[in-house]
């Protein structure tokens, strides 16, 4: 296996790591208010690999769900760069190309590289 490849699947496998412990910080709550949110545009995922809240006055629960969900993602993400020999920033940027985007369903809203919600 070349060293490309294997840096590729040394990605893949961290990436993974780092989806399954952002999501065991979430409670079942917060996951089912996350989604509803993104179901409704209130919500999405961006490409630094943080959830945003699209809209102002967004409901105290929400809030703290989209705060709780992107501490783990940050405390993941440092995890994920000091195995990778990265930073964070890139950490998050990776996962949100390899395991966020691809996710996103049609009608969700996503932040995208240069800052502009789209909707997919």
């Amino acid at each position: 296996m070349s060293l490309r490849k294997m840096f590729v699947v040394g990605a893949a496998v961290v990436a993974l790591g780092v989806a399954a412990g952002a999501a065991m910080a979430q409670t079942s709550a917060q996951k089912a208010t996350i989604d509803a949110a993104k179901a409704q545009g209130v919500v999405g995922e961006q490409a630094d690999g943080f959830l945003g809240i699209r809209t102002s006055g967004a409901d105290p629960a929400l809030q703290a769900a989209v705060t709780t969900t992107n501490a783990a993602r940050r405390e993941a993400y440092a995890a994920s760069a000091r195995q990778a020999g990265t930073t964070p920033d890139v950490a998050g940027a990776r996962m949100f190309e390899s395991q966020l985007m691809p996710r996103i369903a049609t009608g969700q809203w996503y932040r995208n590289s240069a800052g502009q919600w789209v909707q997919r």
